[in-house]
Protein backbone atom coordinates (compact mmCIF):
# COMPACT_ATOMS: atom_id res chain seq x y z
CA UNK A 1 0.00 0.00 0.00
CA UNK A 2 1.71 3.83 -1.36
CA UNK A 3 1.15 5.93 1.43
CA UNK A 4 -0.81 8.97 1.59
CA UNK A 5 1.11 12.32 0.46
CA UNK A 6 0.36 15.78 1.66
CA UNK A 7 -1.51 16.40 -1.33
CA UNK A 8 -4.01 13.42 -0.16
CA UNK A 9 -3.78 14.04 2.79
CA UNK A 10 -7.15 12.92 4.60
CA UNK A 11 -7.84 15.08 7.43
CA UNK A 12 -10.96 13.00 9.00
CA UNK A 13 -9.70 9.50 8.09
CA UNK A 14 -9.20 8.73 12.38
CA UNK A 15 -12.26 10.36 12.87
CA UNK A 16 -14.25 7.55 11.37
CA UNK A 17 -12.72 5.42 13.98
CA UNK A 18 -14.69 6.71 16.70
CA UNK A 19 -17.89 7.40 13.87
CA UNK A 20 -17.69 3.43 13.15
CA UNK A 21 -20.18 1.51 14.84
CA UNK A 22 -18.33 -1.54 16.86
CA UNK A 23 -19.57 -2.89 19.99
CA UNK A 24 -16.98 -2.84 23.09
CA UNK A 25 -15.10 -5.19 24.25
CA UNK A 26 -14.20 -5.02 28.59
CA UNK A 27 -10.63 -5.69 29.01
CA UNK A 28 -11.11 -8.59 30.14
CA UNK A 29 -12.78 -9.88 26.95
CA UNK A 30 -10.60 -7.16 24.60
CA UNK A 31 -6.96 -8.40 26.18
CA UNK A 32 -7.08 -11.96 25.08
CA UNK A 33 -9.30 -11.50 21.67
CA UNK A 34 -6.38 -9.16 20.89
CA UNK A 35 -3.33 -11.78 22.02
CA UNK A 36 -5.43 -13.80 19.65
CA UNK A 37 -5.24 -11.45 16.67
CA UNK A 38 -1.31 -10.62 17.20
CA UNK A 39 -0.14 -14.34 17.69
CA UNK A 40 -1.65 -15.17 14.42
CA UNK A 41 -0.81 -11.94 12.39
CA UNK A 42 0.89 -11.96 9.23
CA UNK A 43 3.08 -8.53 7.51
CA UNK A 44 3.24 -6.07 10.24
CA UNK A 45 1.01 -5.07 13.15
CA UNK A 46 0.53 -0.77 13.74
CA UNK A 47 0.03 0.54 17.09
CA UNK A 48 -0.79 4.54 17.05
CA UNK A 49 -0.03 6.16 20.56
CA UNK A 50 -2.15 9.48 21.08
CA UNK A 51 -2.53 10.37 24.22
CA UNK A 52 0.25 11.83 26.92
CA UNK A 53 -1.18 10.12 30.07
CA UNK A 54 -2.14 6.78 30.74
CA UNK A 55 -3.17 4.81 34.51
CA UNK A 56 -1.41 2.09 34.49
CA UNK A 57 -2.04 0.57 38.48
CA UNK A 58 -1.45 -3.40 37.31
CA UNK A 59 2.41 -2.22 36.16
CA UNK A 60 5.16 -1.60 39.28
CA UNK A 61 7.29 0.53 37.69
CA UNK A 62 4.62 2.75 37.12
CA UNK A 63 3.11 2.87 40.96
CA UNK A 64 7.19 3.30 41.78
CA UNK A 65 7.26 6.48 39.55
CA UNK A 66 3.77 7.97 40.56
CA UNK A 67 4.64 7.17 44.10
CA UNK A 68 8.23 9.42 43.76
CA UNK A 69 10.59 6.94 43.69
CA UNK A 70 12.35 6.73 40.05
CA UNK A 71 14.91 4.60 41.01
CA UNK A 72 12.74 2.15 42.00
CA UNK A 73 11.20 2.38 39.00
CA UNK A 74 13.78 1.99 36.69
CA UNK A 75 15.01 -0.88 38.68
CA UNK A 76 11.95 -2.76 37.61
CA UNK A 77 12.20 -1.73 34.06
CA UNK A 78 15.55 -3.58 34.17
CA UNK A 79 14.05 -6.45 35.40
CA UNK A 80 11.71 -6.59 32.34
CA UNK A 81 14.30 -6.62 29.43
CA UNK A 82 14.70 -10.54 29.73
CA UNK A 83 11.27 -11.24 29.63
CA UNK A 84 10.26 -8.44 27.12
CA UNK A 85 11.87 -10.24 23.80
CA UNK A 86 9.40 -13.05 23.96
CA UNK A 87 6.39 -10.49 23.08
CA UNK A 88 7.95 -10.37 19.45
CA UNK A 89 10.35 -13.14 18.61
CA UNK A 90 8.08 -15.80 16.34
CA UNK A 91 5.56 -13.24 15.88
CA UNK A 92 4.03 -10.21 13.12
CA UNK A 93 6.66 -7.15 13.30
CA UNK A 94 5.36 -4.90 15.77
CA UNK A 95 5.81 -1.06 14.88
CA UNK A 96 4.61 1.39 16.91
CA UNK A 97 3.58 5.26 16.52
CA UNK A 98 4.37 7.35 19.12
CA UNK A 99 3.35 10.89 19.35
CA UNK A 100 5.65 13.14 21.85
CA UNK A 101 4.72 16.82 22.96
CA UNK A 102 7.50 18.28 25.27
CA UNK A 103 7.44 19.02 27.52
CA UNK A 104 7.32 15.71 28.78
CA UNK A 105 4.83 14.68 31.30
CA UNK A 106 5.92 12.10 34.18
CA UNK A 107 4.14 9.44 32.32
CA UNK A 108 5.67 10.21 29.06
CA UNK A 109 9.30 10.23 30.44
CA UNK A 110 8.31 6.57 32.49
CA UNK A 111 6.84 5.28 29.06
CA UNK A 112 9.93 6.48 26.93
CA UNK A 113 11.79 4.11 29.22
CA UNK A 114 9.74 1.37 28.62
CA UNK A 115 9.87 1.77 24.93
CA UNK A 116 13.52 1.76 24.58
CA UNK A 117 13.28 -1.56 26.63
CA UNK A 118 10.72 -2.48 24.06
CA UNK A 119 13.23 -1.43 21.49
CA UNK A 120 15.96 -3.14 22.49
CA UNK A 121 14.12 -6.55 23.35
CA UNK A 122 12.62 -6.10 18.83
CA UNK A 123 9.37 -3.36 18.67
CA UNK A 124 9.83 -0.69 15.56
CA UNK A 125 9.03 2.34 17.19
CA UNK A 126 9.61 5.65 16.18
CA UNK A 127 8.17 9.34 17.13
CA UNK A 128 5.92 12.08 15.59
CA UNK A 129 5.52 15.43 17.38
CA UNK A 130 2.62 16.46 18.21
CA UNK A 131 3.22 19.03 15.06
CA UNK A 132 2.59 15.85 12.54
CA UNK A 133 -0.72 15.43 13.55
CA UNK A 134 -2.49 18.67 13.98
CA UNK A 135 -4.51 18.41 10.63
CA UNK A 136 -6.16 15.23 11.73
CA UNK A 137 -6.92 16.58 15.15
CA UNK A 138 -9.78 18.72 13.75
CA UNK A 139 -12.30 18.03 16.81
CA UNK A 140 -10.89 15.43 18.80
CA UNK A 141 -7.48 14.14 19.84
CA UNK A 142 -6.35 11.11 17.51
CA UNK A 143 -7.48 7.61 19.05
CA UNK A 144 -5.65 4.74 20.06
CA UNK A 145 -5.62 2.15 17.67
CA UNK A 146 -3.89 -0.82 16.80
CA UNK A 147 -3.74 -1.97 12.85
CA UNK A 148 -3.71 -5.33 11.35
CA UNK A 149 -2.28 -5.67 7.19
CA UNK A 150 -5.73 -7.86 6.66
CA UNK A 151 -8.31 -5.11 7.35
CA UNK A 152 -8.66 -5.20 10.99
CA UNK A 153 -8.34 -2.58 13.71
CA UNK A 154 -8.62 -2.13 17.29
CA UNK A 155 -9.68 0.92 18.92
CA UNK A 156 -8.37 0.89 22.45
CA UNK A 157 -10.68 2.51 24.83
CA UNK A 158 -9.22 4.85 28.08
CA UNK A 159 -11.39 7.15 29.90
CA UNK A 160 -10.60 10.42 30.82
CA UNK A 161 -8.09 9.81 33.59
CA UNK A 162 -6.60 7.48 30.83
CA UNK A 163 -7.72 4.00 32.42
CA UNK A 164 -7.53 1.52 30.04
CA UNK A 165 -11.84 0.70 29.35
CA UNK A 166 -11.28 -2.65 26.71
CA UNK A 167 -11.57 -2.00 22.93
CA UNK A 168 -13.62 -2.03 19.50
CA UNK A 169 -13.10 -4.27 16.85
CA UNK A 170 -13.50 -2.84 13.25
CA UNK A 171 -13.39 -4.67 10.50
CA UNK A 172 -14.63 -2.25 7.71
CA UNK A 173 -11.90 -1.89 4.87
CA UNK A 174 -13.01 1.54 4.33
CA UNK A 175 -12.23 2.50 7.62
CA UNK A 176 -9.18 0.13 8.30
CA UNK A 177 -7.27 0.75 5.20
CA UNK A 178 -6.90 4.84 5.36
CA UNK A 179 -5.78 4.47 8.72
CA UNK A 180 -3.19 1.91 7.97
CA UNK A 181 -1.93 4.59 4.98
CA UNK A 182 -2.17 7.41 7.76
CA UNK A 183 -0.19 5.08 10.07
CA UNK A 184 2.62 4.50 7.40
CA UNK A 185 3.29 7.92 6.35
CA UNK A 186 3.27 9.08 10.18
CA UNK A 187 5.97 5.85 10.93
CA UNK A 188 8.02 7.04 8.01
CA UNK A 189 8.88 10.68 8.50
CA UNK A 190 8.92 9.83 12.52
CA UNK A 191 12.43 9.73 13.85
CA UNK A 192 14.07 6.11 15.71
CA UNK A 193 12.82 5.75 19.36
CA UNK A 194 16.16 5.04 20.60
CA UNK A 195 17.99 7.91 19.03
CA UNK A 196 15.28 9.98 20.71
CA UNK A 197 15.27 8.44 24.11
CA UNK A 198 19.28 8.75 24.15
CA UNK A 199 19.06 12.52 23.14
CA UNK A 200 15.77 13.71 24.86
CA UNK A 201 15.02 11.53 27.81
CA UNK A 202 18.08 9.57 29.10
CA UNK A 203 19.45 12.61 30.36
CA UNK A 204 16.66 14.02 32.09
CA UNK A 205 16.35 13.88 36.19
CA UNK A 206 13.50 12.33 37.77
CA UNK A 207 10.13 13.06 36.85
CA UNK A 208 8.27 15.99 39.38
CA UNK A 209 5.35 13.73 40.04
CA UNK A 210 2.87 15.33 42.25
CA UNK A 211 1.68 13.67 45.65
CA UNK A 212 -0.92 11.72 45.85
CA UNK A 213 -4.14 12.86 47.33
CA UNK A 214 -4.39 11.37 51.21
Amino acid sequence: MVPMTDNHLDCHVFERVRETPAAVMPPEIYGPEFRRSYESADGIVWKLERAQVFHEPYEPSWVAMTEGDWERSLRLIDELRGSLPRDYAGYAEFRRVRVVEPPLTPYMQWELHVLAARAEAGERARVVPGSAVRSYERSLPLPEILVFESALMYEVLYDGAGAHLGGRCITDPDVVEPCLAALIALYEQGEDLSAYFRREVAPLPAPAVRPASP
